[in-house]
């Protein structure tokens, strides 16, 4: 019997990536204790994540467009990540990318990957700094359960053939609703909350857990 088409949705930091990206932006504005400090609350689910988002992209105000390079360039993709998306393409099920994060560093993994679905928050830019704002919505939980739906819809995919695979309380409402939530070295909120869990820094099991 032939496997129905799946959509496959993954959030970014510190799971299709191995870092999160805000820190390594704000490692170069010289305020990574306090952003990781405050990140940490934000993945336990002690505070609100739109709030700690704002709250940490205030403290990059003044640093200059180029840094966006040098940290797209220290992006490294988690283990298995590459050859995971290329499968689930080969098998023709649908893969999208839903990140807390920020579109400018995403985008070349995006157009590597020929990733079709993606959405992230974007740094408000004026004069080649950055301004400590954002521009359009906020990718928050709520957002992230929006995309899922949104995407599966786009892909022709029921939601009970969804995936949905995170490690933050951000990734709570769309693993909530997916037809299958992983939890991927998750704060104990989410493993908790999973169907599955995966306790090592490698996708490399989940195409055995899809069943592929």
């Amino acid at each position: 019997m032939t496997k129905p088409k799946m959509l496959v949705q993954f959030d970014v930091d510190s799971t299709f990536i191995e870092q999160e990206a805000i820190e390594l932006l704000a490692a170069k504005a010289g305020v990574l204790s306090e952003v990781a400090r405050i990140t940490q609350s934000a993945m336990n689910g002690e505070i609100d994540f739109a709030e700690s988002l704002k709250n940490r992209v205030g403290l990059l105000k003044g640093l200059p467009i180029q840094v966006l390079d040098e940290v797209r360039n220290e992006i490294v993709l988690t283990d298995g990540a590459i050859e995971l998306v290329d499968l689930l393409h080969r098998l023709g099920h649908s893969v999208s990318l839903v990140s807390g994060g920020f579109v400018q560093i995403m985008e070349p993994i995006v157009s590597q990957l020929s990733i079709k679905y993606f959405r992230a928050n974007i740094l408000e830019v004026h004069d080649g700094v950055l301004t400590g704002a954002l521009t359009g919505a906020i990718i928050d939980r709520a957002a992230k359960a929006s995309a899922l739906k949104e995407f599966a819809d786009l892909s022709g995919v029921l939601l009970e053939n969804t995936v949905a695979i995170g490690d933050g309380a951000n990734d709570l409402d769309m693993m909530a609703i997916a037809g299958l939530s992983i939890a991927f070295n998750a704060k104990p909120i989410v493993a908790a909350a999973a169907d599955l869990s995966i306790n090592e820094r490698s996708l490399r099991s989940v195409s055995s857990l899809l069943g592929l």
